[in-house]
């Protein structure tokens, strides 16, 4: 999902113009980055916490060449789900095994079995 689809179902959700909606969702965005920079943090409850930490030098091998390089330190923004995003998530865990259990069980179908035994 993009950013413009976002605008688009809140605006209809919500009846404000996608203008004035565009310019929410985006102020909210500029609004975690900021605080990203200046906090190195943010928690929002119920979705997560954005945290930037600092990545320790390295060295790594590039793949094309096999040449080893060294990699900088550098800052990476991390993220960690809150525990409703996650339980949310495992629900489509679950469902998608019921689905895949019930199309494996479908297609061992005694229907199936039955056409060999006719010869």
């Amino acid at each position: 999902m993009t950013k413009k689809e976002i605008v688009k179902a809140i605006s209809e959700e919500i009846g404000l113009t996608q203008l004035k909606t565009k310019e929410i969702v985006q102020k909210t965005f500029d609004a975690i980055v900021e605080t990203l920079v200046a906090d190195k943090r943010i928690e929002l409850r119920n979705f997560g916490v954005f945290e930037v930490k600092k990545r320790a030098a390295r060295k790594a091998r590039n793949p094309r060449t096999g040449e080893r390089v060294d990699v900088a330190e550098k800052f990476v923004v991390t993220f960690k789900p809150g525990k409703e995003m996650e339980e949310r998530v495992r629900q489509l865990e679950e469902e998608a095994a019921k689905a895949a259990a019930a199309a494996r069980s479908s297609s061992s179908s005694p229907a199936g079995a039955a056409i060999g035994t006719n010869v």
